[in-house]
């Protein structure tokens, strides 16, 4: 009897402590709000970064959908697949910082928007309150893009971003579309010399 005795004791104290581990781990990578949560923006939605595949400075995929960020341009990465051979300048810098910024964060926000026309999803994303687009500008590792696409239904977040741009000295890199068309002149030369 009492070997039975301590062996129920043993089996519930390894129960809690699957359960307990098991409860830390999940909370900690579940979307639930914090206590006393206010959201940094009006529609924001809790992501976790267990849901997030990383790509460039300015997308990542949310549970295999791909997310592109409103207000800003960050330098390309090579995507042999998307016709982009090699990366430009900045690139895997860009991607490494909006990677590392993701994973190091206690609350990640995004506030979805419609779709762009390579089917990715649009929206603001803030960082423990900081908007993303911003952060990615005062590091010099975005172009904002508000001036030429407009503010999104987002004017206020559109401001804040124009803002930031305008007190923060240009990146070291050329504007991403500019590099990318200069690729694909590139591309079509080089395909018509080997004909």
């Amino acid at each position: 009897m009492i070997r039975q005795t301590n062996l129920t004791r043993m089996c519930r104290s390894l129960l809690l402590v699957v359960l307990t581990t098991a409860a830390v781990h999940f909370t900690g990578c579940s979307a639930k709000k914090p206590p006393g949560y206010t959201p940094s923006y009006r529609g924001a939605k809790i992501i976790t970064v267990a849901d997030i595949e990383f790509d460039d400075g300015d997308t990542f995929f949310l549970k295999g959908k791909p997310i592109r960020l409103l207000g800003v341009d960050t330098p390309e990465i090579a995507h042999p697949d998307l016709g982009i051979d090699e990366g430009q300048p900045y690139g895997d810098a860009a991607a490494e910082s909006t990677r590392v910024w993701l994973v190091r964060a206690q609350l990640i926000e995004y506030v979805p928007d419609g779709m762009d026309r390579y089917n990715r999803r649009l929206a603001h994303v803030f960082i423990d309150g900081d908007l993303l687009a911003c952060r990615l500008i005062r590091n010099r590792l975005a172009y904002e893009t508000v001036s030429h696409y407009g503010d999104s239904g987002f004017p206020d977040l559109a401001q804040q971003i124009l803002d930031t741009a305008r007190e923060t000295p240009k990146p070291d890199f050329e504007q991403p579309y500019k590099w990318k068309r200069k690729q694909r002149e590139k591309a079509k030369q080089e395909s018509g010399t080997h004909q």
